[in-house]
């Protein structure tokens, strides 16, 4: 089966049971944010910015379980910020599972692997050793990591085990040279490599996440597919990357750049997403192939946002995950004071010039599932997808020169770090160094815009060390 049973007919029954009870909106999945800090600052994430004056601020794990119970939606997407930062994040996974609900950690990658060495140190014994072994063979662990995995797990806390009703989602954006860039910091993308690789040795289920934008070169994410898919990588999500007021705020204000040049228009996903139903068969992407056909500019869609609903720090945020237009004490309360007729795109024309060219799946997946805009063989398509054989991992994937970047000493940074090694151990007295030193017969703005990247260099290995 392309998805485990267990999980398709838990979901299934869940829709089963609204429809047959004729409830007009219902929750889908739940978008969970129990904090917004993040030690990453992509491009084109609005979330730093959106809720700068209250990044320190989380919830609860009392008021994220609740949350949960609230929505009584099926399956929990642990977002934010960065989830792992959460200092309960193992309790509020085992919480969730105790519920009964399907948990995604949605995760840069960078914290993983610390969190899979508690696991390790949580069963580990003698017997454990062998195992060990090969992962410090394979460098997936450090023998510094091993000796604390030895000491064992004392504190009481729960840790993050393997279960088939949990997937690490973890952020990719493409192969290195371009996630790298995306995440703003190197070596990111060798991070998640490697944290997928362990997750998978131990047991547990991991998904990539991705986003699609304007520079994205479409071979490069079918390369990034089969790279991860030989990986023995469960499944993929794919969304357009869409230009929502807060993304377009930080990049403005942030990076100095224009937001049209980087996000997409819906005419750009749909020629970004043409190979979509294709990318379906032959790769485990979540999603059904109704919302596929919707990507791929083959239909319409209707706007089910209230089946994805977002709950952070603020309280439930509508009318959804990307725009913002009021929070609210409850779920019902969401569902009952938000005109939904407002938003959306309907037969081709924007009832909220914000939605003009929102594709994204937090909108118009849930729609595909519920059958929202329902064609005559749409529910045996989605049957057929969700219970259908698996696509085998793509066997050559090994092939993919997915190491593009920093591995390579190609990264976005390499001339400022060459600039760097190359300029003398004296400063102008501000701690930069000499300009002349390094950019030749460059003009002011040339030797700025290198002296920016300097700065960016060392910051970043600083936090890399």
């Amino acid at each position: 089966m392309r998805f485990p049973l267990a999980l398709s007919l838990k979901i299934a029954r869940h829709i089963v049971k609204h429809k047959l009870r004729r409830t007009p909106k219902f929750a889908m999945v739940l978008q969970l944010e129990p904090l917004h800090t993040c030690n990453l600052t992509c491009t084109g994430c609005g979330r730093i910015r959106e809720y700068s004056t209250s990044l320190k601020d989380m919830m609860s794990l009392e008021d994220c379980l609740a949350s949960a119970l609230d929505c009584d939606a099926p399956m929990v997407s642990i977002c934010g910020g960065e989830p792992l930062i959460y200092p309960k994040i193992e309790e509020l996974v085992e919480g969730l599972l105790q519920q009964r609900r399907i948990v995604y950690v949605c995760t840069n990658g960078v914290f993983m692997r610390k969190k899979l060495c508690d696991y390790l140190a949580a069963i580990y014994s003698p017997a454990l050793e062998p195992k060990l072994k090969e992962l410090l063979d394979e460098k997936l662990i450090t023998d510094k990591q091993a000796e604390t995995i030895r000491k064992g797990k004392a504190d009481g806390r729960p840790v993050i085990r393997p279960t088939q009703w949990m997937y690490w989602n973890v952020h990719i954006d493409g192969l290195e040279y371009t996630h790298d860039l995306i995440v703003e910091r190197e070596g990111v993308f060798k991070e998640c490599v490697e944290a997928i690789k362990l997750a998978k040795r131990l047991g547990f289920q991991v998904a990539t996440n991705t986003t699609v934008y304007r520079e994205t070169d479409v071979r490069e994410i079918e390369q990034m597919f089969q790279f991860f898919s030989w990986l023995g990588a469960d499944g993929h999500t794919i969304s357009p990357g869409y230009d929502y007021d807060a993304a377009k705020k930080d990049m403005m204000k942030r990076l100095g750049k224009k937001p049209e040049d980087f996000f997409l228009t819906r005419a750009m996903t749909i020629q970004k997403f043409a190979k979509i139903q294709e990318w379906g068969e032959r790769f485990t992407i979540f999603g059904t192939p109704v919302y596929q056909e919707f990507l791929a500019g083959k239909r319409d869609l209707t706007c089910t946002a209230w089946a994805i609903p977002t709950r952070n720090i603020a309280g439930w945020k509508a009318p959804c995950y990307l725009m913002t237009d009021g929070h609210y004490q409850s779920y019902g309360e969401m569902l009952a004071k938000v005109d939904w007729e407002k938003y959306g795109v309907v037969n081709g024309v924007a009832r909220d010039h914000r939605c003009e060219n929102c594709m994204v799946h937090c909108g118009y997946d849930p729609s595909g599932a519920l059958g929202t805009n329902y064609q005559p063989g749409d529910h045996w398509k989605n049957f057929k997808y969700n219970f259908g054989a698996r696509p085998k991992p793509y066997a050559d994937g090994h092939q993919v020169n997915a190491f593009t970047g920093f591995s390579a000493g190609k990264g976005h940074l390499a001339e400022a770090k060459a600039a760097v090694q190359a300029a003398p151990a004296g400063d102008n007295g501000n701690g930069k160094p000499h300009v002349g030193t390094f950019c030749g017969a460059g003009g002011p703005t040339q030797r700025e815009e290198l002296l920016a990247k300097i700065a960016a260099a060392k910051k970043i290995d600083v936090k890399a060390q």
